[in-house]
């Protein structure tokens, strides 16, 4: 009875260690397995934004997300997509990079 247990016991312990080392190799690589903006920023920032990354919607969150670093402090902030400033950055993006 309790070699079983041992065995249960090592077996579990196992699964949970490939289940944990998985996750810890995904995110490593840069894999988001769920939405990284929880709330977004609609009030004007413009001027304080370094960069901006843009997260097309995928398997994991199935909203567009912007992501603003911001100058000084380099925090990263979530900016609401449908707000008309952050409307025109986009726009000023996209047609710097046809250029």
């Amino acid at each position: 009875m309790t070699s079983s247990r041992v065995i249960v016991t090592s077996i579990v312990v196992f699964l949970a260690f490939l289940a944990i080392s998985e996750g810890m190799s995904l995110r490593s690589l840069g894999v988001e397995l769920h939405c990284r903006c929880i709330q977004t920023e609609s009030r004007p920032i413009g001027r304080h934004i370094e960069k901006v990354e843009l997260i097309p919607a995928n398997s994991h969150c199935e909203e567009t997300e912007l992501i603003a670093t911001l100058k000084k402090s380099r925090q990263q902030v979530c900016l609401d997509p449908e707000a008309p400033w952050v409307k025109k950055v986009i726009q000023r993006i996209l047609s710097n990079k046809r250029r």
